[in-house]
């Protein structure tokens, strides 16, 4: 398949946003890295949203917690770094299973200018067999899924130098279920592949000019730049969601290995029928319906690729947060021509935009969700896309199936 690039019309908007800080990507993180520990330094706030984002019962022991600026942090009569060299003594005292724990930066931490940075390294110095680091997910520099770029951002600098061959890194968070459906698919192929992140924050894969890298999340911008001034190149390719944008990544991966066509059918083919069979469940349901996309995880041009293109849905208007034109240069030149794409936001425009359009489905944030559904408009939670399973050929039909549920559920309400 032969991609040729098109110029877009993109409205960009500066206004208020309604998204979720970099914090919540603690949520995903969390389950992935097994042997890492995320302290967030924060507000009451802060330990709120992650407990009622991640579902934590209370006897629960999940890989994060709070550590809860009080009044005297906050005014300077306490010192802060004392407070955090108890806290977490205390914490790696209590989970000796921790390998690296990763110091959360905050709103309230920003404010009051705390060298988080600084902080690591003194405590990675303190706690000799704990690797320490910092990153920001202050929704005042981040949003949503810019938490995990940050994070890591700041992992990239720990890999170790790639001294000859190098396996291709899969950059980008992913359901262990999946890491293990595309390690079979390049083991089939005949490459090498390491998973970044992958179970262990401890263990990761080499890095140099001979690595080359694909990203499997199209929010990674500070991640990809980080490689890319260790040497490594990235595999310029379409995202892994549905059918199609598997096939287009694992062929771009296949070129720049020198996997044989036959070989790369092969592969490929037997989870390319389940793929396609899984969508036809859903085409008929989702064929013709409008659907306009808020701005919020970045997700949101592939995802505007897979409906349009594998499912028929028309695109009324697609928004996300930022537009990386180099990242998404596959992704938008599969899009339908003159497709109305706005970068940043505005969400009073935006709203007006939405409730004149009057589209089938909206994705949106939680925020937006409930008076949009007030009005009658049917929304999907775009959050939900990051706690599931969504990538590559077999969850193709379960991707489908997240546009589909929010559609059913309103005809059974109208009966």
């Amino acid at each position: 398949m032969t991609l040729q690039a098109q110029s877009l019309p993109v409205l960009r908007e500066r206004g208020q946003r309604e998204v979720f800080c970099g914090l919540t990507g603690v949520v995903w993180l969390h389950r992935k890295l097994q042997d890492a520990f995320f302290l967030i330094v924060g507000s009451r706030t802060c330990a709120h949203l992650l407990q009622s984002a991640a579902g934590v019962m209370i006897f629960a022991e999940p890989r994060f917690a709070t550590a809860i600026l009080q009044e005297r942090d906050l005014s300077g009569h306490a010192d802060v770094d004392e407070e955090l060299d108890r806290i977490v003594k205390k914490l790696l005292g209590r989970r000796p299973d921790i390998k690296t724990l990763f110091l959360v930066g905050s709103c309230p931490s920003e404010v009051i200018k705390l060298d988080l940075a600084r902080t690591a390294r003194r405590l990675g110095e303190v706690h000799r067999g704990v690797r320490v680091l910092s990153y920001s997910g202050s929704g005042i520099e981040t949003t949503f899924t810019q938490g995990e770029d940050a994070c890591l951002e700041s992992l990239v600098s720990q890999m170790p130098a790639a001294n000859g061959r190098a396996p291709l890194v899969v950059v980008g968070a992913l359901p262990d279920v999946v890491e293990d459906q595309f390690a079979r698919l390049f083991e089939a192929m005949g490459i090498e592949a390491a998973f970044f992140p992958g179970r262990s924050a401890a263990a990761l894969p080499p890095c140099g000019p001979a690595t080359k890298f694909v990203l499997a999340q199209p929010f990674l911008t500070q991640t990809a730049r980080a490689l890319e001034l260790r040497g490594a190149t990235r595999v310029a390719a379409p995202f892994p969601f549905g059918l199609e944008g598997t096939r287009e990544w694992l062929a771009a991966v296949a070129k720049t290995f020198g996997v044989s066509a036959d070989r790369f059918r092969s592969a490929v083919a037997a989870p390319e029928a389940r793929s396609a069979a899984a969508l036809r469940r859903s085409h008929d349901r989702l064929s013709g319906k409008r659907i306009f996309f808020f701005p919020d995880s970045q997700l949101e041009v592939p995802l505007a690729r897979f409906l349009s293109r594998e499912l028929g849905m028309q695109l009324v208007e697609v928004g996300t947060p930022y537009l990386h034109q180099e990242h998404l240069a596959a992704e938008l030149a599969m899009l339908p021509a003159g497709t109305r794409l706005a970068e940043g936001q505005d969400v009073d425009r935006q709203l007006d935009r939405c409730r004149a359009e009057r589209p089938d489905l909206v994705v949106c944030g939680l925020g937006l969700a409930n008076p949009l559904e007030r009005d009658g408009v049917t929304t999907k939670w775009s959050i939900e896309l990051l706690f599931s399973p969504i990538h590559g050929y077999e969850q193709a039909g379960d991707l489908a199936e997240l546009f589909v549920r929010p559609l059913n559920r309103k005809s059974s309400l109208e009966v």
